[in-house]
């Protein structure tokens, strides 16, 4: 007879009969071994067992740092490459320096043309009124810098526009006809007859320097910049008030907003010479150079695309000119600015017709001599 399997029936058909214990069905609590209700001790109700169901892992905190590092670098990048693209097509590349005839051969470093028009383009009646720019049509030249940066440091030279100089032979920027030389003007006189060609092509036949790229600003950009800066903090020297500028400060240091900086470096006649105002010229480019590239500009959206867009929707560049080309000129500006260069104006020998002002042409040859050679500039004008 076969032995009956446990749990199949109860023991051989009864309750006795001298076979095996009577078996309930129940196994011995394998089955529920580990269960926390028996096998052997295993485990109590209530109690937990080792690895716990549903316990979270300890953070990786070393990979959350390195997966936000990562995204942080990609969104810069593309913020940067965005940024750049954006300024570089509001560039206005409308100087084309291939046409100016008989050009100086290229020394070391790289030289800027510089130049504050008096052009009143998109200004209204109030704007002009605002910031007395006066109405007169057509463009001329309020100032004029050379801006070098080379090898052994970076030079500002202010270029007086009644500076007397000869105009040569030139190419007509829109005309392509060869016209003659006028013979002795005033500086400004250049741009007035054919604008920033002429006036590069006078600069450089008058000094030898060539001229690397160019850079022009009117009223209305100049004045926008500054405002979108939150205004330029300069010292003045000493009270100035002169009501064809619209100047009037006084004495030490102060915020300038974009109608008062326009009526400081425009101030002419208060400050008693076109030397003077080219002076004042310099210390404040080299004042704006030197806030705009401060972190709290560069870093900052609200601040860095509106003085960008103000910039660059003004600036009139040469063709050749790139963002890299326009940063290089603000760092040297703002360098001047800390001491690392030299700021002058060009060397003057004395009067001339017309109230205009002679070059002294033995300090501006050995002057550009040192900057063509890439050496200390070691001249110095009165």
């Amino acid at each position: 007879m076969p032995t009956p399997r446990r749990g199949d029936d109860y023991g051989g058909g009864g309750y006795g009969g001298g076979h095996a214990s009577y078996d309930s069905g129940y196994n011995t609590g394998q089955v529920y071994a580990g269960s926390g209700y028996g096998g052997g001790g295993q485990g109590v109700p209530g109690h937990a067992g080792p690895g716990p169901a549903g316990a979270r892992p300890a953070p990786d905190w070393g990979r959350r740092v390195k997966v936000g590092l990562v995204t942080l670098l990609v969104v810069l990048l593309v913020w940067s490459v965005g940024t750049y693209f954006w300024a570089d097509s509001k560039l206005r590349r409308e100087v084309d320096l291939s046409t100016v005839m008989d050009r100086p051969e290229k020394g070391e470093g790289t030289t800027y043309l510089i130049v504050g028009s008096d052009s009143r383009e998109g200004l209204s009646e109030e704007d002009r009124k605002n910031l007395h720019t006066g109405s007169a049509e057509g463009k001329r030249t309020d100032s004029m810098i050379l801006l070098h940066v080379g090898p052994e440091g970076n030079t500002m030279v202010s270029l007086p526009r009644d500076s007397w100089v000869t105009i040569p032979e030139f190419k007509g920027s829109e005309s392509g006809k060869t016209f003659p030389s006028p013979g002795a003007r005033k500086l400004n006189a250049s741009y007035s007859m054919d604008g920033a060609t002429l006036l590069v092509r006078t600069v450089e036949y008058n000094t030898g320097l060539r001229i690397d790229h160019y850079a022009e600003i009117g009223f209305g950009g100049f004045a926008e910049i500054v405002d979108a800066l939150g205004g330029v903090e300069m010292d003045i020297p000493r009270d100035i008030k002169d009501k064809n500028s619209g100047a009037d400060f006084k004495k030490g240091r102060q915020t300038l907003d974009g109608a008062q900086a326009l009526a400081f470096v425009r101030n002419r006649y208060e400050a008693g010479s076109d030397l003077e105002r080219t002076k004042n010229q310099q210390k404040f480019l080299s004042a704006l150079a030197d806030q705009a590239a401060t972190p709290s500009t560069i870093i900052n959206p609200f601040t860095l695309y509106p003085t960008l867009g103000a910039g660059l929707d003004t600036l009139i560049v040469d063709e050749d000119m790139g963002l890299f080309d326009l940063a290089s000129m603000f760092w040297a500006m703002k360098g001047v600015s800390g001491g690392e260069g030299v700021s002058m104006n060009m060397p003057i020998a004395g009067s001339a017709p017309q109230g205009s002002l002679r070059w002294d042409m033995a300090r501006v040859k050995q002057l550009v001599g040192q900057l063509k050679n890439g050496e200390k500039v070691t001249v110095r004008a009165d």
